[in-house]
Parts: C-alpha cells; structure tokens; sequence
C-alpha cells in the first residue's frame, strides 16, 4: 500500500499544482472511545498526529511518570559519555529513606548504574531514582534543574519538574500532551535503552518485583513505558504498542484505579490500531524534484525533505488524499542547501493532513559572468 501511495503522489509532475488522487466522497470515521480518565491523548509515533483527546494540556501531578525524564536524562549522559552503565553508585542515606515504590537498595552499598536504571524503570524505585540523580547532579534539586531544561527542548510547556521521583509536590506538573512528547522522544532518541521499559521482571537483592505496566502481559504489541500513583495524582500510565509497522503512545490520567488506566489504554489502542493508517510519503533526504536553477553553475538542483514525511489518516479515507507540490516559479542562484523553496501539502477534502517544506538539498551557486548573462535574457522572457 505504501508504494502505491508513493507512486500515486508522484502523478504531479508540475512544479506548482499537484493532482487529485481520488475523487471519492470523504467517509465518516467512527468516533473515540468513551473513557473515564480527565484527561489522555493517543497519537502516532511517526506523524505525531493526535487521534484521539481529552483535556490533553491539563496540568496534572505526573507521580513516577516523572520517572520518564529522570531516566531521559541519564540516557543522554550515557551517550554524552558522562557516564557508564557499570560505574558504581554509592547509596546514600537520603536515597535509602525514601518511600513508595523501592528497589530496597542498602544505605552505603555501591551499585552499578545499569542496576539502578532497572530499579527505576521496572521496579518504579524511589530510591534507585534518587541514587542515580546524585551520582550525576550532586543532588536532587540540581538535578531537577536538568530535566526542567531537557524538558524546556523537548517542547513541554505545561511541565514544570521538582524531583527525580514523581514525589508529590505542588509545583511538580505536567500535562497529557507533555507526557506523550516526551514518549515519542525516548523511543526516538534512544532505542537502545527503551528495551528496559518491555522487561517484565527485575531481582536485585534477592527480591523479584513485577514491571507495573500490566499491558506488557495483556497485550503482546505494548512495548513499555511507565505507570504513576499517588493519591492526588489517580492512576496514570502512558504506553506504546506497535502493531503491523505502525506504532501509537497513548496516554491516561486520572483514573480511578490500576485496571481502569489499562483498560481504558486498551480501547485507545484498538481504536487506533483498527481505524487508522500511517504511511511513509517520501523519505527525508530523496530528491523529489530537480528544478531549473537559473544563473546558476548547475542547470537543476535537488529539492527535497529535510525528514521523512509520514500522515496518519482514517483508513477508508486513504483514497480521498489529494497531493499538492508547490514551488517556487524561478528559483535564481545562488541558493543555501536547506534553504525553503516551496512545500508539500497532503489534504482530505478541506483538512490539511499533512505540511513539510520543500528544501535545496544541495548549495546552487552562481554560474559564470556568460551563463548569468543569458539566463538573465531569458528570465525577461518568462
């Protein structure tokens, strides 16, 4: 189906008006799920369309969801080179206090950090979490200011993080939409360590504690990421499942208990799953036009996507797409790679599905004095 839609979209050839791909009426997509939770939000991974929401931008107590950026931000001091999966950890005595969820980890033992991250993430350790953000920051609340700014470059405006933990704390917020970007970029950015987040069991100290994300037992497509609880927070969980290629976040909070946030992330899924499509248009980089470049040392230069452009769309209105490729009428050397030249615009009826600039994948520089000239001659004809 992808390379039908690849070789569809490619019926237009003119450099200013694309053409229509079908023709039939739009049909009715069935409408979400009725669930309990105040607020959630389900998307897609690739395109990062929103399929289903409610309240999405509340800010609500996050709980251990707080755990996601604590760990976000480990994964980058272990690409930074910052730090080792087998550098030892010394517990301390604030680590061991905490309460909640625990690792049980013993005050003044050194644990490598590889251990504590699956305290964290499968076991929901407080106190893992709180070792691991001293061994990094010195202390908590500096490393608090860590995740606020990774937070700040992620887009995550309604968040605002106190502590490693998701302990409660009237100024530690966050949002639905907040959560589920920061979910995207996890698996984005770190694929190699999001596999901690599908392990359904972790033993340290002799002590077996089960992954809280019940859905890795009940749905075989979920993949991670994290549950969260306290009394004022409800019952959150964000999840991700990837079913036939295409991959969808989901996000509840706020229910009323732990079968409530599965069971509503359940209908979510197949929501989803059963009424919706994702489809690669065109691959980041590709040259999908090579346009006159006048005055320039080349006759042509390579227009294209700086990213792979994706949309997600109801799939009995997959045939209703029409296309549209626009560009600039003269494109005059000299011209920067990646400077925006025109775009592409993907629509079902009077919806724009999707929208991505169309750049010079290439620098045009200008010809000689003689080229210029004549190309200059013509342009008065145009």
């Amino acid at each position: 189906m992808r390379e039908r839609l690849f070789a569809l979209l490619f019926l237009f050839t003119s450099l200013t008006l694309g053409s229509t791909l079908a023709a039939n009426p739009p049909v009715p997509t069935p409408a979400p799920p009725s669930i309990g939770a105040p607020s959630y939000i389900l998307l897609d991974f690739d395109s990062g369309q929103v399929l289903s929401a409610r309240d999405p931008d509340a800010q609500r107590e996050p709980a251990s969801l707080a755990k996601l950026m604590t760990a976000y931000v480990l994964f980058n001091e272990l690409r930074e080179g910052h730090l080792d999966l087998e550098d030892k950890v010394t517990i301390s005595e604030r680590a061991w206090r905490m309460g909640g969820s625990r690792m049980f980890v013993e005050v003044g033992r050194t644990i490598v950090v590889e251990d504590l991250l699956r305290g964290m993430i499968i076991q929901s350790g407080n106190d893992a979490s709180v070792a691991l953000a001293e061994h990094v920051a010195g202390n908590e609340e500096t490393f608090a200011q860590l995740m606020n700014s990774y937070a700040q470059d992620l887009g995550m405006e309604d968040t605002h993080f106190v502590n490693a933990t998701g302990w409660p704390d009237s100024e530690q917020l966050t949002s639905a939409r907040d959560i589920a970007k920061l979910a995207r970029a996890m698996i984005r950015d770190f694929p190699e360590y999001y596999q901690y987040y599908s392990e359904r069991e972790f033993t340290f100290n002799e002590i077996t504690q089960r992954n809280r994300n019940s859905l890795l037992w009940q749905d075989e497509s979920v993949d991670g990421l994290k549950t969260g609880h306290t009394s004022g927070a409800g019952y959150n969980l964000v999840s991700s499942a990837r079913r036939d290629g295409m991959r969808l976040i989901s996000v509840v909070m706020g229910t009323d208990g732990a079968r409530d946030r599965m069971q509503q992330t359940q209908s979510l899924f197949s929501y989803g799953f059963r009424f919706f499509g994702t489809y690669e248009l065109f691959s980041g980089g590709d040259a999908l036009e090579e346009p006159k470049l006048w005055k320039g040392a080349t006759d042509t230069i390579p227009v294209g996507l700086t990213e792979s452009l994706y949309v997600t769309v109801p799939r009995r209105e997959y045939e209703n797409m029409e296309a549209t490729m626009n560009l600039r009428s003269t494109i005059v050397a000299p011209v920067s790679q990646g400077e925006t030249l025109g775009n592409v615009e993907v629509r079902i009826g009077d919806a724009v599905v999707a929208d991505a600039p169309l750049v010079a994948l290439e620098s045009g520089d200008e010809g000689g004095l003689f080229a210029r000239i004549i190309d200059d001659v013509m342009l008065r004809f145009q």
